[in-house]
């Protein structure tokens, strides 16, 4: 016997009304437990909403574009029974990429959707031909995009919101599927002429015709790259200082390379990033005030008793943070395992809102990319952000300081550049200098991990 089950959206934490981005299947698609079915992002992350049964979905009921909340209807999969669906619901994993940690880097490719159904060109998926059980129509969409105006995709209900708001449509920047303008596109094109960046021409940046000089195009931001750009907006007017340094790894590499065989057993791979993390978590124990934030009116500092790290990572839709907790209270093969962890989610779309929230302090990394010092943004509310470039072997002198006198010598040593960023109306340039030399202490010296 067949059952109809209709799958609604979960537990997503704190966040209302999350956009649905991408429909992953359609009417008539077959589908095994756990296929993604659409695709939501929130303002901390993209997520897959995966079918809870082994069936063949007989109707969406949502529509690209469309906002939805925990308990909102997806769709109505038909389900058979075991005997049934036992061949349809045998599947291969996909192979998984090694999440590579060997450089000082955190970034995850996301792969590409696709090979999802077929979809018509404006990106619903439509049903696949065939014989199969009776299935009702899709359940149209409750609002179709207008003709276009001056080249400008928008639904009725967002050219109404647009009317009344007084907002150029051609001036919106649409982040929907082929430039589609959302509602979400029109309320921050009125936050931004509200803060003076559509009005103040002394802060606003000249409208230049740009193809007058060659062909140009237009690509839609996503709300990833959106958000991050305006909390990267509203970070920067703190008063931001950054702190440059230098750690010698030598010792710590010496060790970490002892650790491979053991690594290898417990299926992970150390990179200096882990020792990073742990001594980070040192020094903020030690250091109080590089755990805090100001309070709302600018007279307190909230100190957090728990010591949880951001690890700033390049996805193929912008840049997320995702949060590894207690890192103080965690050896490096713990650490190695759930930063993997982190990093295949977020290679799925399966990072929920809450691996987003609760850091204290965030790490960024470029070492596997280049570089040799660079100044991170602080990301508020937190006060403080270490930035960590390319690993060099540089020949160090050794012993006395006098060259000529022939008591030392020159040796390659492992070299890490370290760049500290800190909100200067909470941390004073003296106690940031002393933060970044007990840092170096602790990565020069990987013994006192342990103290």
């Amino acid at each position: 016997m067949s059952e109809l089950v209709e799958v609604r959206v979960p537990d997503i934490g704190d966040f209302e009304e999350v956009e649905v981005v991408e429909l992953l299947v359609g009417p008539g698609d077959e589908v095994a437990v756990d296929d993604g079915l659409i695709s939501i992002e929130s303002e901390k992350a993209t997520m897959e909403i995966p079918a809870p049964s082994a069936g063949i979905v007989q109707t969406m009921h949502v529509s690209l574009g469309d906002s939805v909340s925990e308990g909102a209807l997806i769709a109505k999969v038909v389900v058979a029974d075991s005997s049934e669906t036992s061949s349809a619901t045998e599947q291969v994993d996909p192979p998984q990429d090694q999440f590579e940690t060997s450089g000082l880097t955190a970034s995850v490719q996301l792969p590409e959707s696709g090979g999802l159904g077929a979809q018509d060109e404006e990106g619903v998926s439509q049903p696949v031909p065939g014989d199969g059980p009776r299935r009702d129509p899709p359940v149209p969409q409750v609002e179709r995009d207008s003709p276009p105006d001056n080249g400008v995709h928008a639904g009725p209900g967002v050219r109404r919101l647009a009317r009344e708001l007084g907002v150029p449509l051609e001036r919106a920047n649409g982040s929907g599927l082929h430039g589609r303008v959302l509602e979400d596109d029109v309320k921050q094109f009125v936050r931004t002429t509200m803060d003076g960046g559509g009005s103040n021409a002394s802060s606003a940046a000249p409208v230049v015709d740009a193809s007058r000089f060659g062909p140009t195009h237009r690509e839609p931001l996503g709300k990833v790259r959106r958000v991050s750009a305006r909390n990267l907006a509203r970070s920067w007017q703190a008063p931001h200082v950054t702190q440059h340094d230098e750690a010698d790894l030598s010792e710590m590499e010496a060790f970490r390379k002892s650790l491979a065989d053991e690594a290898r057993e417990r299926g992970v791979k150390l990179s200096p990033l882990h020792f990073v993390m742990k001594s980070v978590a040192i020094a903020l124990q030690e250091f109080p005030d590089m755990r805090s934030s100001l309070t709302e009116n600018g007279e307190e500092l909230l100190v957090r008793d728990y010591v949880h790290l951001g690890i700033a990572t390049e996805t193929e839709h912008g840049l997320v943070v995702p949060v590894v907790r207690d890192v103080d209270q965690k050896g490096l093969f713990r650490l190695a395992e759930e930063l993997a962890d982190l990093a295949e989610r977020a290679r799925l779309k399966r990072l929920g809102p809450t691996d987003m929230q609760g850091a204290v302090f965030t790490l960024s990394s470029l070492g596997g990319i280049g570089g040799t010092s660079f100044t991170p943004i602080v990301n508020g509310p937190e006060v403080g952000i270490l930035g960590l470039s390319r690993l060099s072997v540089r020949a160090v002198w050794t012993a006395g300081l006098d060259i000529g006198a022939g008591s030392g010598s020159f040796e390659p040593r492992v070299i890490l550049p370290l760049s500290l960023s800190y909100d200067h109306r909470v941390i004073d340039g003296a106690v940031a200098v002393r933060f970044t030399t007990r840092l170096v202490t602790l990565l020069a010296h990987p013994a006192h991990l342990l103290l």
